[in-house]
This record gives C-alpha cells, structure tokens and sequence, in this order.
C-alpha cells in the first residue's frame, strides 16, 4: 500500500512514568505475557509499511537490551531526551542519511499498546497525499469545562474539541524543522503542536477511542481488556 512513498516510525520511550508509581517505567511493565513497549512495536511492526523504527530510550535504560526485540533489523536505537519533543527529534536525527525530507514519520507512544493496524493504515491512506500531515484523534464527547483554581469559569463549546491520540503523521524535513525550531518550548506537548507555532494546519483523522495512553495503575487493566476485545474483533 506504500507505492514509492516512504514511510518511518518514532517512538519516543524515554519517559519514567511516575504517576504509575510502579518500580519501573510504565513503558516495561507486564501486558500480556511482554512489556508494555514490546506490545506497541509489535504491533507497528505488523503493519508492515515500515522502512525503520527508531526508538529513544534513556542512556541508563537497563531494561531495553534485555529486550528480544531490540536485536529486531528494523528497530533502531536512538538516545531519550529530558522532554518527550527532545525524544522525537533525537529519533528523527538518528534517521538522518536514510529518510529523505518528503519521507513520512510516524510518531506513536510508547504507552500505547492497542493502537491497531486498521487505524495505522487508515491514518496513511488519508494522509498520503497531503503537504502537511496530521494526527489520529478522538471528538470529544463529554461536557468540558474552563477552570481556575477550583471555580468554573466556562463551558467550551465541545464540537471543536478532540482528544489527540498517535501516531502523529508528518514529513521527515517539515517535523524535524519544527522541532529544532521550538526546541525546549514547554508548549511542544506533541508533535502536532510544534507545526501548528510554525503556523502550520494539520489534519484531523478520526481514530478508535480504545487506543489509549497508559498512564495511571488502571490503565493497564483497561489495556488488556481493549487488547482482548480486539483480538476477538479479528478472529470473528
């Protein structure tokens, strides 16, 4: 399904996961039968439009050698940043002299493990063709609220709202310059954000709301659940 374009994925994964409060980094804590990061590889390995995955993990990573799929060819180690936008740019700098500037990048988390393949496929089959990119994101369904402090100020007008998920899908030169242009912005919360202070508009594609971050302890439990529902969905 890729023709002649290139595709790339980053998964920033230097992250410690403190509201976890878990031993180890949220992102190597047990998911069905491996870790929580082996989980979300595997499954953009399976989707099989991949040149290369890079993967930024911390220098003092202990638990990332131990992995059997960091010996996978495809995977390729990149150092962790302090931010999670010093992560992807590392990744992205670690892919220099094999993706090209019109090449897309892939950008997905790596406390996401029920990113499906249906959704990986669709976010490319929408976004393959367009100058910019864009992200997999979810409309928002409850009623959102402006606070200060503990008081309401406001409700917003939720028809405008959505919940962004990743992958977020962006050409290798375009994320890379928007990054190293608001490097150390504390406004940079995903990838999205540093293209739109370049003034950039990228695309909303309508993802599955079961590709969840894993955050909180009970999370995990909800993530195995979605991963269940999800297997039975391809086997009925």
């Amino acid at each position: 399904m890729t023709d002649t374009q290139t595709f790339w994925a980053v998964v920033p994964a230097a992250g410690v996961g403190k509201r976890m409060n878990a031993n180890r980094p949220k992102q190597y804590l047990e998911l069905g039968g491996q870790t929580v990061l082996e989980q979300t590889l595997a499954r953009l390995l399976q989707a099989e439009v991949f040149r290369g995955i890079a993967v930024a993990v911390s220098e003092e990573d202990g638990y990332w050698p131990d992995l059997p799929i960091a010996r996978h060819p495809q995977i390729i180690r990149a150092p962790g940043g302090k931010e999670r936008a010093d992560s992807v740019l590392s990744a992205l700098h670690a892919l220099a002299g094999q993706a090209a500037t019109d090449d897309w990048v892939l950008v997905h988390d790596a406390a996401r493990p029920c990113l499906t393949i249906t959704d990986i496929h669709h976010l490319i089959a929408t976004l393959r063709d367009d100058p910019i990119g864009g992200i997999l994101a979810v409309a928002s369904h409850d009623t959102l609220k402006n606070v200060q402090g503990e008081s309401i100020i406001g409700t917003l007008d939720r028809s405008y709202i959505w919940r962004a998920l990743t992958p977020q899908m962006f050409r290798y030169g375009l994320l890379k310059s928007a990054l190293q242009t608001q490097q150390g912005n504390p406004a940079i919360t995903d990838e999205a954000s540093a293209l739109e202070l370049q003034g950039w508009q990228p695309k909303i594609v309508a993802g599955r709301p079961d590709n969840i971050k894993i955050t909180r302890p009970e999370d995990l439990a909800l993530a195995e659940f979605y991963r269940a529902q999800q297997t039975l969905e391809t086997t009925a």
